[in-house]
């Protein structure tokens, strides 16, 4: 919690109102949730809405991997997502796991692991947990499928 949302409730304890306090630690509390899902515009939203429900949900984990990576403190700007490039995914209902994802970012791709949670609609992310692996290096693209 920052320095300044501890002020903010210090300064609101000596109110005579006893919820002012408690609301205003909330907020402040507030910054240490987790980074919420994306949203994702209507046209997107729409698309989606015609895939098999399967498909549904793994497009949507890869928007959601790179919304999350694109707001992690790596620098990285990911352009695309594919969730099979070195293992297939595990489908558990709406839980969509992957070891052998990758990303592409300013040209160069990045081995990706991911847990996808989503609401039975497919489309409204849930929890998502993701870990940034090595770089891949080009002389395997071929054998992966990977472009540039």
């Amino acid at each position: 919690m920052s320095a300044a949302a501890f002020a903010v409730c210090d300064e609101q304890r000596t109110d005579p109102e006893p919820m002012k306090p408690l609301i205003c630690c909330a907020l402040a509390l507030a910054f240490l949730l987790p980074v919420p899902a994306a949203a994702i515009d209507a046209g997107i939203r729409e698309q989606l809405e015609r895939l098999a429900p399967d498909e549904k949900l793994e497009q949507r984990c890869d928007i959601e991997a790179m919304n999350r990576i694109s707001h992690d403190d790596g620098g990285f700007r990911p352009d695309k997502v594919i969730a099979y490039a070195f293992a297939e995914p595990k489908l558990s209902g709406t839980t969509l796991r992957t070891k052998g994802a990758v990303f592409r970012s300013d040209g160069e791709w990045y081995r990706l692991s991911y847990r996808c949670v989503a609401a039975k609609n497919r489309l409204d992310i849930q929890d998502f947990r993701f870990t940034i692996g090595n770089r891949v290096p080009r002389s395997q693209w071929d054998e992966h499928y990977l472009y540039d």
